[in-house]
């Protein structure tokens, strides 16, 4: 296991090594659909050697997306996904499609249909209230999910991956802080969980054994009254025992209230202030410092909190989080971590893996100013890749065509 370039299963599938490309949403789906600027983005990740690469983001509604130029999953998306798909499949790579609903993330402007969220709550995206759904709803979200990954099959991907993080509407359903409800999804830390593992259960019913099913968990919010380790821990615990997934991806941090934590590393407050529309940017530059909060970067700045998650845990676990070495590799694997995940350092180099099998030395060019971040209203990149130019595609709280 030690051997980060050995050929690895995950679940039903055989990955050629252990390192999988993150999800980190491309900015490359103007009209909702595949085109073929995003096909060339993951082939090019596929290319450069990396086992797994991950299309994000794949709403399963409509009114699941962070803004309307996201990809959502239904029919008409099947024939462009197989394009991307196959075009992974033809560099030795495997694909994987992560899938999801935004809830409070979701930008209802954009959208044109309201968030939702677990309990009440003004929409600082939307700039109007969210809308609780009710059990009923909630039924119909999970059996979205379900042909969420029934079209992922069609469209010939071999795994895909859950969204319960980053407060998206099921990481929000975790949250004590977001989630008052009292139903049978609200309240303690079972009940919260509920709306997880039903989808879990969901997902694995709907594709069986023939693509592997993951999940990208919060391991807290980094939010006062949010997710805690302890509690995740305990939401992990079970969705192991239910036995529906087939790794877990650990994160952090919360794309609604505090999105550094995932991150680390520079927090760029003036490029966001420069692309955001009003009146978020208004909003932005009376508050942005307190929502891109600072936390110096560290290789595997996620590791300690994920190292708990590793002792009460046996199945397979990815480490996220300040991955750009061999060295930071090998300890990962060291520690029981079955693979780990890159994100923006592929952004800077999608050959990095190439370098790093070839000189065990290679260090990354990424220099961890997270520029790359205000990118996703434009066209997801770093911007030292001078070869990436932006392609406009609207801003996200654009309320006509």
């Amino acid at each position: 296991m030690n051997d980060v370039f050995a050929p690895a299963t995950l679940g039903p599938i055989m990955l050629r090594n252990r390192v999988i490309k993150a999800a980190t949403f491309e900015g490359r789906t103007p009209d909702a659909l595949v085109t073929d600027d995003l096909v060339a983005f993951h082939r090019e990740v596929a290319a450069g050697g990396v086992a797994l690469t991950t299309v994000a983001y794949c709403a399963v509604a409509p009114g699941g997306r962070t803004d309307r130029h996201q990809l959502w999953m239904r029919p008409e998306a099947v024939a462009g996904l197989r394009k991307l798909t196959d075009a992974v499949h033809a560099q030795g790579a495997a694909a994987s499609a992560q899938i999801g609903h935004a809830g409070p993330v979701a930008n209802a402007a954009s959208n044109r249909v309201p968030a939702l969220a677990p309990s009440r709550m003004f929409s600082p995206l939307g700039m109007r209230p969210m809308r609780v759904p009710d059990e009923s709803e909630i039924r119909q979200l999970v059996t979205a999910h379900a042909e969420a990954a029934r079209l992922a099959e069609a469209a010939g991907f071999d795994a895909v991956e859950i969204h319960f993080g980053h407060n998206y509407l099921v990481s929000s359903f975790l949250s004590p802080l977001l989630n008052r409800r009292t139903d049978g999804y609200g309240g303690s830390a079972a009940r919260r969980a509920r709306l997880a593992r039903e989808i879990a259960t969901a997902v694995r019913a709907a594709v069986g054994d023939r693509l592997a099913v993951t999940a990208k968990l919060n391991m807290e919010d980094g939010v006062r009254g949010g997710l805690t380790v302890p509690e995740s821990l305990q939401v992990a615990a079970w969705l192991e025992a239910d036995g529906a997934l087939d790794a877990l991806e650990l994160t952090a941090g919360s794309s609604l209230l505090n999105p550094m934590l995932l991150f680390h590393g520079d927090a760029p407050r003036r490029e966001f202030a420069k692309v955001l529309p009003a009146p978020a940017r208004w909003g932005f530059r009376l508050a942005g410092r307190a929502f891109l909060k600072e936390y110096p970067y560290r290789e595997a700045y996620l590791l300690e909190r994920a190292r708990q998650f590793r002792r009460e845990l046996s199945m397979p676990l990815i480490l996220l989080g300040g991955i750009t070495n061999l060295e930071t590799m090998r300890t990962a694997m060291a520690e029981g971590f079955d693979f780990v995940a890159m994100g923006r350092a592929l952004l800077r180099e999608p050959n990095l893996l190439h370098r790093i099998r070839s000189d065990a030395n290679t260090r990354s060019a990424c220099i961890h100013c997270n520029e790359c971040m205000p990118t996703i209203y434009t066209r997801t990149r770093c911007v030292y890749r001078p070869d990436r130019t932006p392609q406009p595609i609207g801003p996200p709280d654009e309320g006509t065509d």
